[in-house]
Formats: structure tokens, C-alpha cells, sequence
């Protein structure tokens, strides 16, 4: 799991990097860009998770990194705790960005939202990814085992996000004055997924890429495999060694992996406006 900035380091955040009431962090500004991918982060994180993916990425592609209220540089406005606000206002922020072609990655509660995102955006402008990446969670119309976390109380909820995903470091886990500031975001988030009851969604048109990390076992092949009936698409699995947090450790073969995917959809199109 992401440690979040500290407000000093918000408060430096480039000014010129943000964008759409803060709603969009641009790691590597490309003013040439020729499409944009979008980035959802996991629950309770920033967009800081997308900081180096530029580096991975071809140059013709601008990461657009998703940052939620109630974190980071926006520690001062409230954490949103329902999926369908969530989604209608990143639907609106990000089909201001939906001048040139974009595709879209999600991990974790982020790939629930991504897919909600571009079924809204489909539905609102007409606009559609050219490719959605969804890793590290099973589809929203497959329901979970696990009990519901977010009406636990700290001690609690703290215990069960470790032992389900991991990712809480021990010395913010011992440090009350660390996660108070930390845990009402992060319990917004698991309130927006855990409550959310999606509709019968119609599948999307394009290609969908679901990853997985190997030793994730809230996420197996098998619920990866069902986003599958979320598209009309191409539709794929890839598994990269690793738990629920596998995008750190696997960082340089996801984004290879992306690139090529993504050089592949430019390649099958005269342009990338012609995608959409």
C-alpha cells in the first residue's frame, strides 16, 4: 500500500502538473501526446502509485493519474464513500480530457472504478477507451466472500486490510497519529466499493486486459477470467508473480506489457483518432 505524502510534500506538488480541480496528477507532462492512460489507484491510494510509469511508457502516451479526495494534496476535502458519486465525478473530469484517444488502467478497487468510468463516459459523450486494463480485482457483478470491512472499528479494520491484502507498513500501523489521517480515506474507499451494487451493465466494445499477481488469493484466475463477459472486445489474462501489490515488484514487466499493447492498437489504426 502506498504511504501517503506528507502535507509539505502536497504543498510542493507542481502546480502545472494537476489538473480538473486536482482531480488529475500528470507525472511527465507530454504536450505532444497523442493519447492519454488514464490511471486508477487502488483503495486508500494516490496517485503517486503512477509516478514512474512514464519512464516505461512510449512517449506518444501521457499517464493521467487519478487522485481522490481526502489524500495527499487534497488531505483538506472530504473522502468520497459512494461509488456512483465517485464515478460521476471522475466521468465528468476525465471526458474533459477526451479530445484525443485514451485508455484506461485500474488496480484493485481502481479497476472497479476505471470500468464504471468508461461505462459512464460511454454513456454520457459517447467516448470509449481503446483499451481497458483491470488488475488485481474480480468484476463488480462477482460478489465477494469476505465479510464487509468498513464498519469495523481501527484496531479492527487495520488488522483485517493486512491480513486480506497487505500492504500497511508496521510502523504506520503502530503510529495512532499516522493513521488517523490515513484511515478515513482509505475506509471511504472500502465503504464506496463494499456498498456498491452495480447495475446490470451493458458490456463495453473494446479489447480488456485483466491482470492478476499469482499469490493474490482474493484475486485467482478465475475471477480475472470473468471480466471477460464485460466486453464485446478482445479479451485476455495475464498473471505476474506476486500478491495483491505485484504492480511494485512487477512494475517493469506490466509496463511492457502495456506498451505493447498499446503500440499494437496504434499500429492496427491509420490514426489514433480513427479508435473511439
Amino acid at each position: 500500500m502506498t504511504v501517503w505524502r506528507t502535507t509539505k510534500q502536497a504543498a510542493q506538488l507542481d502546480v502545472h502538473r494537476t489538473l480538473g480541480g486536482g482531480w488529475l496528477q500528470r507525472p511527465a507532462p507530454r504536450r505532444d501526446a497523442l493519447a492519454n492512460l488514464f490511471c486508477f489507484p487502488h483503495a486508500g491510494g494516490t496517485a503517486s502509485a503512477f509516478r514512474l510509469w512514464p519512464l516505461g511508457l512510449p512517449s506518444w502516451m501521457e499517464v493521467m493519474a487519478v487522485q481522490p479526495p481526502g489524500r495527499a494534496n487534497r488531505w483538506s476535502e472530504p473522502a468520497i464513500s459512494s461509488m456512483p458519486v465517485l464515478v460521476d465525478a471522475l466521468a465528468t473530469v476525465l471526458s474533459e480530457h477526451a479530445d484525443k484517444p485514451f485508455a484506461i488502467f485500474g488496480h484493485s478497487m481502481g479497476a472497479v472504478v476505471a470500468h464504471q468510468v468508461a461505462l459512464a463516459m460511454k454513456r454520457q459523450i459517447g467516448a470509449v477507451p481503446f483499451h481497458l486494463f483491470v488488475s488485481g480485482r474480480r468484476p463488480p457483478h462477482v460478489p465477494g466472500v469476505d465479510s464487509p470491512l468498513h464498519r469495523m472499528p481501527d484496531d479492527e479494520f487495520v488488522r483485517e486490510i493486512n491480513r486480506r491484502y497487505g500492504g500497511i507498513p508496521t510502523e504506520v500501523a503502530g503510529c495512532p497519529d499516522v493513521l488517523a489521517l490515513l484511515l478515513p480515506a482509505l475506509r471511504a474507499d472500502i465503504a464506496a466499493l463494499e456498498t456498491f451494487r452495480p447495475d446490470d451493465d451493458e458490456p463495453l466494445q473494446c479489447p480488456i486486459s485483466a491482470f492478476g499477481g499469482a499469490q493474490d488469493r482474493l484475486t485467482p484466475r478465475a475471477h480475472l477470467e470473468a471480466w471477460g463477459s464485460r466486453t464485446e472486445g478482445p479479451f485476455r489474462v495475464r498473471v505476474f508473480h506476486g500478491d495483491h501489490f505485484y504492480l511494485d515488484a512487477q512494475r517493469d514487466a506490466v509496463l511492457a506489457d502495456v506498451s505493447a499493447t498499446l503500440a499494437l492498437m496504434q499500429r492496427n489504426n491509420t490514426t489514433l483518432e480513427a479508435t473511439g
